[in-house]
């Protein structure tokens, strides 16, 4: 048992830390399995503490699943750098942060794409997880904007995007992309095929 989630919460902000218990415990067990209850236990509150502020378990993963797009947006901005004149490279640079992001919580990005995190219309269509598809789509209209990407509507090169790098992450995270199949370094082998398919022909 992880004795530092042992210890009782000392201030006074109860949803935070029951939020910060369900994530330590979704990061340490490698899993959501577990419940209201044992959040509260290992918070060091009551057995009814969590219910003042997550009517159920769902609504607390949401919670978790949201807070992680709102992570993942962040940090796939911040690998756009200001000096990365062309889309291209932003779109590399922001790719790469995004399977980063994935691989390093892999926990936390699995639940972001379950149906066990909450309703649809709350964790997956809500701003804050919109957000973070928002920086695609901002990179894909920089690149047919500058000339570099071809002319498709935007949402549905999008799609492929999205579709084809959260496929390399869960392919990460499950230890399958192994050399013997796919090479030294498929993950930006991968992306530059993708870009390939993005860029506009050379006039």
């Amino acid at each position: 048992m992880n004795e530092a989630l042992e210890r009782p919460y000392h201030h006074g902000n109860l949803r935070q830390a029951l939020i910060d218990t369900a994530s330590e415990m979704l990061r340490d067990d490698k899993g959501w399995q577990f419940t209201l209850r044992e959040v509260a236990r290992r918070a060091g509150v009551s057995h009814a503490a969590p219910y003042k502020h997550f009517p159920d378990k769902a609504s607390l993963l949401s919670e978790l699943a949201q807070r992680g797009f709102e992570q993942l947006e962040a940090e796939t901005r911040a690998a756009i750098s200001p000096r990365q004149r062309s889309a291209r490279k932003a779109f590399m640079a922001a790719a790469l942060a995004y399977v980063e992001f994935g691989i390093r919580n892999p926990s936390l990005y699995r639940l972001m794409f379950s149906a066990e995190a909450g309703d649809v219309a709350t964790t997956h269509l809500g701003a804050r997880a919109m957000s973070a598809l928002g920086v695609v789509i901002e990179l894909l209209q920089r690149g047919q904007a500058s000339g570099e990407f071809k002319q498709r509507a935007v949402r549905g090169q999008a799609a492929a995007c999205w579709s084809m790098v959260h496929g390399i992450v869960v392919l990460s995270i499950e230890g399958m992309l192994h050399p013997e199949k796919v090479g030294a370094d498929p993950i930006r082998a991968a992306l530059e095929t993708l870009l390939e398919g993005l860029e506009a022909p050379a006039p």
